[in-house]
């Protein structure tokens, strides 16, 4: 079995470059931190906007 995963992970180390594998972390980091973004600014307008109409 480890020499299955050592050649799955060689055959990918030869296929992938690494320029690709860092363009694929990075956008992904990228996406995930305007979805975060986008959703505590959401969170905040939505507790502001329920906090006014107790008042």
């Amino acid at each position: 079995m480890k020499n299955l995963t050592y050649l799955l992970l060689s055959c990918l180390v030869l296929l992938l470059s690494s320029c690709e594998v860092i363009g694929g972390i990075f956008k992904a980091g990228v996406w995930t931190g305007i979805l975060a973004v986008a959703v505590v600014v959401g969170l905040i307008i939505f507790l502001i906007s329920r906090g006014g109409k107790r008042g």
